[in-house]
């Protein structure tokens, strides 16, 4: 036995169909849209005093890299890849904060402790990782980006140091 199909169809002809269906595209891109590029790299004043203090960071960390080495040659020779990649880093962030900042940081807790230069230098690391990964929660598009960046090479050069 066959059913006999019925002589109009039920539901939404397929007209209808696509009609709403490109009414739904169009109203859920709109929706669906990020503000432009230029508005969400816009730097507030806010923003920009974050990131001239994770300058100050790193510029410390930069110095502690130079501290430790006047203090254990040895340690300096072992690390030189490190304190060249927290130099560049330091580069970066100056070139990403608006006005371009210098300061002249010094490490936490002045010069490190003879025999203990590597814990030292560790902890200096550490704490500006930490610094620069809190600091990027504060920030927006390629300026969070790069500080969560440069915390997670630091915590990896805290790795190295241990």
């Amino acid at each position: 036995m066959s059913a006999a199909l019925p002589s109009h169809p039920r539901g939404f002809s397929r007209r209808t169909l696509l009609a709403v269906s490109a009414a739904g595209v169009a109203f859920a891109a709109a929706g669906c849209t990020s503000p432009a590029a230029d508005e969400r790299e816009q730097v507030t004043g806010e923003q920009a005093d974050g990131l001239s203090a994770q300058v100050a960071v790193q510029e410390a960390v930069v110095s502690a890299f130079v501290a430790a080495g006047a203090a254990d040659p040895a340690l300096a020779a072992e690390v030189a890849d490190l304190a060249a990649q927290a130099d560049e880093q330091l580069a970066r962030l100056r070139a990403a904060a608006p006005g371009n900042p210098t300061s002249t940081a010094t490490p936490a807790g002045g010069a490190p402790p003879a025999p203990e230069t590597r814990a030292w230098l560790r902890g200096q690391v550490a704490a500006a990782a930490a610094s620069h990964a809190a600091a990027c929660i504060d920030q927006s598009g390629a300026r969070a980006a790069l500080l969560g960046s440069i915390a997670a090479g630091l915590a990896g050069q805290d790795g190295r140091l241990a």
